[in-house]
């Protein structure tokens, strides 16, 4: 599985972080989202998948 985001998509709703915190964090300044594992391993794929289904703006793509 291979992540990737669009900050300058991102409203830092911060959904992506509640639901895979060990995926996505985000910045203290605004909330935009940070990647901080692009390669997850495959037992966080239902917690990337839900954050990416929960993201308003869909600024989340998962690649199998």
């Amino acid at each position: 599985m291979k992540v990737t985001v669009d900050q300058e998509t991102c409203v830092g709703s911060g959904q992506c972080a509640l639901a895979a915190a060990d995926v996505f964090d985000q910045r203290d300044e605004d909330g935009i989202v940070v990647l901080v594992d692009p390669v997850p391993p495959a037992d966080l794929a239902a917690d990337v998948s839900h954050a990416a289904v929960m993201c308003p703006v869909q600024a989340i793509t998962v690649e199998d």
